[in-house]
């Protein structure tokens, strides 16, 4: 377990970064910089944390990246442009905010000479069908003029830049690719939080297309210690991770009639029309992460939407 380090959780402030602060903050100093576009952490105690300390700000700020950077030994560079709305809404500046952010964000580190810096991903760059994906497979280009695909190759192009930046500074980097994360503390667009939401509001869960678009959910508890052994592993450096569960796979429509049952909710499924670009399966191997990092994934599905519905019917409450 990582003690005494100072650690800089770029775009700390969102889903992820809530639940590694909370982790992390107990045996260490998390600094977190982010622009609040996706608070989570203000939902939590965190922020009065006397081990946590919050700066605003950008990453598309080099100088401010840098200022937040001094003194610490320990990078998790989560801070992006994510989610199909937005992504469809401002393609230039995810462009900008994945590519010159994640660089503004390496150049600081290599002057900080920190001890480890984790980049995320997404599993996006394997493009539209994803079996048992390991991290040698090929990775997707995108066809220009296809929004879907920006997020993807925006990412995919900071993957390399981190790759450049250890083999040619020896940056002690690691990547990431996500599958599927949900849990408590959910902001955005994510379609469990949208569908346990509209589940406890008794209202319509839309779904794109015919809901036959499979994808293997990830329990945020075992994303976190995932990403948690990428940091405290020496074997890592220098390595790309799939970090998702294989096990917990299932159609959009069953995941969505899931919810409704879980949450006793009178709601009905709604179709609208597919997307223009969509992934239409996506289950990862996370046979290298078991291997080097001893990583397996416990959450089932089932169990993680039954928490998740718990914490969301307990926030809904609250508010009313």
């Amino acid at each position: 377990m990582i003690k005494s380090k100072k650690i800089l959780l770029t775009g700390g402030a969102g889903f992820i970064g809530t639940h590694l602060c909370r982790i992390l903050s107990d045996e260490n100093e998390v600094v977190i910089y982010d622009n609040q576009h996706r608070d989570a952490i203000h939902l939590t105690d965190l922020p009065d944390h006397p081990h946590v300390s919050f700066i605003k700000g950008d990453v598309l700020d080099a100088a401010g990246v840098a200022e937040a950077m001094a003194g610490c030994q320990m990078v998790i560079h989560l801070a992006a442009i994510a989610g199909i709305d937005t992504v469809n809404k401002r393609p230039t500046v995810t462009m900008k905010v994945n590519m010159t952010g994640t660089q503004n964000v390496l150049e600081a580190a290599v002057k900080e000479g920190v001890e480890r810096l984790i980049d995320f991903s997404t599993s996006e760059v394997y493009g539209s069908f994803v079996y048992n994906a390991d991290e040698g497979d090929s990775t997707i280009h995108g066809r220009v003029g296809v929004l879907r695909w920006i997020y993807a190759v925006s990412k995919l192009a900071a993957e390399h830049m981190t790759h450049c930046y250890h083999v040619e500074y020896g940056l002690p980097a690691v990547t990431i690719r996500p599958f599927n994360i949900y849990g408590p503390y959910q902001v955005g667009e994510g379609a469990i939080q949208k569908f346990v939401m509209a589940a406890l509001n008794n209202e319509p869960l839309f779904i794109n297309g015919d809901g036959s678009q499979i994808r293997a959910w990830c329990y945020i508890d075992d994303f976190v210690r995932g990403a948690l052994l990428c940091l405290e592993n020496d074997s890592a450096v220098g390595e790309v991770f799939n970090i998702g569960n294989h096990s917990a796979a299932v159609t959009i429509r069953d995941l969505a009639e899931k919810i409704i049952r879980l949450s006793g909710s009178s709601s009905k499924l709604q179709f609208r029309d597919a997307l223009g670009a969509d992934v239409a399966l996506r289950i990862p191997s996370t046979k290298k992460a078991a291997n080097l990092l001893g990583f397996e994934a416990s959450v089932m599905l089932e169990e993680g939407l039954k928490r998740s519905i718990e914490w969301y019917g307990r926030r809904k409450d609250s508010k009313q």
